[in-house]
């Protein structure tokens, strides 16, 4: 759903205002919380397609290698986590920096697009990629502390 999604608004952009159809529907009123999608604002335009062509292919591969059991999985998810929380800390930073210093807002007045909608939406994948890239440091650490100790017990013969 995401990846269909995200990059259902990176190629509809422009012309989502007058879209019609589920997706059309869905992006617009997700834009309660944030208008910046009716405008083609370029952060948010460039961060889903980011998402779209980069981090949804990348999870169905890194998807795949936890089904497969591959070395490969906790680099691939580290990467995905890293890139999915750095664009979420950007879109709240450059959201925050209108409201702060230019006194912008793209939220509706009503607290319930901005808590539901703006803040609950997201807030779930700064929490899940934080969590899978805390797993995949320790993961990381694990394997090299095994290889370290290897490498030390070969030294010592």
């Amino acid at each position: 759903m995401k990846l269909t999604s995200k990059g259902y608004f990176a190629y509809n952009y422009a012309s989502m205002p007058n879209k019609m159809d589920i997706f059309g529907q869905l992006w617009k009123e997700y834009s309660l919380s944030d208008s910046r999608y009716l405008t083609g604002d370029s952060f948010v335009v460039t961060m889903e397609a980011v998402t779209a062509v980069l981090w949804g292919p990348l999870s169905f591969v890194c998807a795949w290698c936890i089904v497969a059991r591959s070395p490969l999985r906790h680099p691939l998810q580290l990467i995905i986590s890293l890139g999915q929380l750095y664009g979420d800390v950007l879109y709240y930073a450059t959201a925050t920096y209108a409201v702060v210093v230019e006194g912008v807002e793209y939220c509706r007045p009503e607290a319930f697009y901005f808590w539901a909608y703006y803040f609950l939406c997201n807030f779930f994948w700064i929490v899940i990629p934080f969590c899978l890239i805390v797993s995949s440091v320790k993961h990381t650490v694990r394997a090299f502390a095994q290889v370290q100790k290897a490498e030390a017990g070969k030294k010592k013969q």
